[in-house]
């Protein structure tokens, strides 16, 4: 099992227009991952439906209009980063997908407070501020996705002369 790793994080349309984008790659910067591809996007309908073709298939067709309908509001700032179990990890940062259940310490626990059931009540997706992948595999197909490999760098860190 391959430990260092590499994964997708997007900070969606509500995460960047609160002024959070600083605050949140703290985060990821404090525990160590690094940074190898950044780059600010407006996510088109062709990006879209790309990145989140299975949302229709799994949550239904109206949630999958209201997402793409709230990452079209401002742009995203799509990050690669690299490091140990990265993909697990992040998603440890990220917090639960539901706002109002994620944990305090987690970037969905401390920046935002709302629920699935206030989104649907409201017509509206989930202002949920991050995306990270779920897998290694789907890290994979959303990099691809999202950047081209002259868009990735390689350099060292502080943080791997101590840890490898």
């Amino acid at each position: 099992m391959k430990m260092i790793e590499r994964t997708l994080v997007l900070l969606k349309p509500d995460g960047v227009k609160r002024g959070l984008t600083g605050r949140i790659l703290s985060r990821f910067e404090d525990a160590g991952f690094k940074f190898v591809g950044m780059k600010m996007v407006w996510v088109d309908d062709s990006l879209g439906r790309k990145h989140y073709a299975d949302v229709a298939q799994r949550r239904g067709e109206k949630v999958f209009q209201n997402l793409m309908k709230f990452m079209a509001t401002g742009p995203v700032l799509a990050i690669c980063l690299e490091g140990v179990n990265t993909v697990e990890n992040v998603r440890k940062i990220a917090g639960g997908t539901e706002p109002k259940t994620a944990l305090p310490g987690t970037i969905r626990g401390d920046f935002a407070h709302v629920s699935f059931i206030h989104a649907d009540k409201e017509d509206k997706a989930i202002e949920n501020l991050i995306h990270a992948s779920g897998s290694a595999e789907e890290a994979r197909q959303e990099i691809a996705l999202w950047f081209k490999p002259e868009e990735l760098h390689s350099y060292k860190t502080v943080h791997e002369v101590h840890v490898f």
